[in-house]
C-alpha cells in the first residue's frame, strides 16, 4: 500500500460510480479479471504531484454533476452486486465511506513514516 496506489485507487473509483455506474458509460478503468485491483500499482510510475492534479481536475468534474442532479436521481448503470439501479444519493454517501476508509490507510502510513499517533 502507497499514497500514490490509494490516490490512484479512489481516482479509478470515483470514475467508476460517477461515469460507468451513475451515467452508464463503458468501463474504460485499468483494472482486468486477472489483475482487479490494477489502479494501485499502475500509480507507482506517475508523480504523485500529476496523480493529485488529475484526481484534483476529476474532482470539479464531479462536483458539477453532482449539482446539476437531484440526489434521487437513479443511475443509467446499474451495481454488479445487484443488477439495480441505485440513486446518486446512495452513490454520494457509498464514496463518503469509501474514501473516510482509505483516507484511515493514508494516516496509518503517515504514522508509519513519521511516528507520531493521534489521540
Amino acid at each position: 500500500m502507497t499514497v500514490s496506489g490509494l490516490v490512484s485507487h479512489v481516482h479509478w473509483v470515483e470514475y467508476f460510480w460517477f461515469q460507468v455506474t451513475y451515467l452508464g458509460e463503458d468501463d474504460h478503468g485499468p483494472w482486468t479479471a486477472d489483475d482487479p485491483d490494477r489502479e494501485f500499482r499502475i500509480a507507482l510510475d506517475t508523480p504523485i504531484a500529476d496523480l493529485l492534479d488529475a484526481y484534483d481536475r476529476q474532482s470539479e468534474r464531479y462536483r458539477a454533476l453532482v449539482a446539476a442532479h437531484g440526489l434521487d436521481t437513479f443511475s443509467a448503470g446499474v451495481r454488479a452486486r445487484t443488477g439495480q439501479p441505485c440513486t446518486l444519493r446512495w452513490i454520494m454517501l457509498h464514496l463518503v465511506e469509501e474514501i473516510a476508509r482509505h483516507n484511515g490507510h493514508l494516516d496509518i502510513l503517515r504514522e508509519l513514516a513519521d511516528g507520531v499517533r493521534g489521540d
